[in-house]
């Protein structure tokens, strides 16, 4: 897979392939863009082209300047400029085995400054076998304060052809330091038809176009494919619909961690959605949860349109509040509570 690989992110390669030609690659690039977009999937190949070997073109020396003028038309010309995918290079990449390409996840949810003095120690040799070193950080947000305050100091003061790559679903919590010394691409969720294609392909095992569960899948998955190929997102919907069934019976928490409360919240806010266009359009066809549509009219008869719009505003503002590190079970009864005007729906 090459740059061009990359579905309905057009705006976001082009660039990438122009600064390429024009020699004009930053010293760090930050990602930016909802999870399961496609934003590793282009850091990778990224770090292909600037590396594949049967490309005379390459850049080898570089620099900051950028010009994002006539940036959005991508020709047979800029095409030249991507990876080739079969040369050394290119297949080590792939394979995570390049030594001069590293990825950073986070570890226990966070990353930790040891993890930046690894970076810093990695940039500071020079490449073993590639034109760049190429450093990709995953959920850079979780860039503990004292990793991102070290973390500045190797963005301020970059090795030569090296190339740092922020990924982030929520750039707003990365200090501003670090974003003023990035150059920001922004990622947008894929279309319908876009979604259809990679996850048909890439599923374990892949999904026929006519199973009749890709639909509901790409409608789960809101334009973020990559998110239905790691994850089961029928099954957790009907974990989702367990949870609720349990809540409105009175039952105690059971949600295992504060990550299942943050997808619960998630999942109950389609949930809601699709009530609320359902009841104000009565129709069902811009629903996500296509595949159990009857259900979802069921659930709102007999609940007046004005309380469901309250409840949807009020568990999304819950969910604002995650960053305050919400307590597992206060949550679960303050969520019931508002879900008691609903005991007489069959559930």
């Amino acid at each position: 897979m090459a740059l061009q690989d990359v579905l309905d992110q057009e705006k976001a390669v082009n660039i990438l392939l122009r600064t390429i030609k024009r020699r004009r690659i930053p010293s760090a690039y930050l990602f930016a863009g909802e999870s399961g977009v496609g934003k590793k999937f282009t850091a990778i190949n990224l770090a292909k082209a600037l590396n594949c070997l049967k490309r005379s073109n390459a850049p080898s020396v570089i620099t900051n300047e950028i010009d994002n003028k006539d940036l959005l038309h991508i020709t047979h010309q800029e095409s030249q400029f991507d990876c080739c995918d079969v040369c050394s290079s290119c297949k080590k990449i792939d394979s995570g085995v390049h030594p001069d390409i590293h990825i950073i996840s986070p570890t226990g949810g966070q990353i930790r400054i040891e993890e930046i003095r690894k970076i810093e120690e990695t940039l500071s040799l020079k490449a073993f076998e590639g034109r760049w070193k190429v450093i990709i950080v995953e959920e850079a947000e979780a860039m503990n304060p004292f990793a991102a305050n070290a973390f500045l100091k190797t963005l301020e003061e970059p090795p030569i052809n090296s190339l740092i790559i922020l990924i982030t679903s929520v750039p707003d919590i990365l200090p501003e330091t670090i974003l003023s010394r990035c150059s920001r691409v922004n990622f947008t969720p894929l279309s319908y038809e876009a979604c259809k294609k990679v996850i048909s392909q890439k599923s374990n095992p892949p999904l026929s176009p006519f199973d009749s569960r890709l639909s509901t899948i790409v409608r789960l998955s809101m334009g973020r494919p990559g998110l239905a190929v790691s994850t089961d997102l029928l099954e957790e919907r009907e974990w989702f619909l367990k949870v609720l069934r349990e809540m409105m019976k009175a039952e105690k928490d059971s949600w295992n961690s504060k990550e299942e409360m943050k997808k619960w919240l998630e999942y109950a806010l389609i949930f809601f959605r699709d009530i609320i266009i359902t009841k104000i359009t009565k129709e069902v066809k811009d629903i996500i949860n296509i595949d159990i549509k009857e259900y979802i009219k069921e659930f709102g008869n007999g609940i007046d349109l004005r309380v469901i719009i309250e409840h949807y505003q009020k568990l999304n503002a819950l969910m604002g509040f995650f960053k305050f590190n919400l307590n597992k079970s206060l949550t679960w009864n303050y969520t019931a509570s508002l879900l008691r005007v609903l005991k007489n729906v069959k559930i």
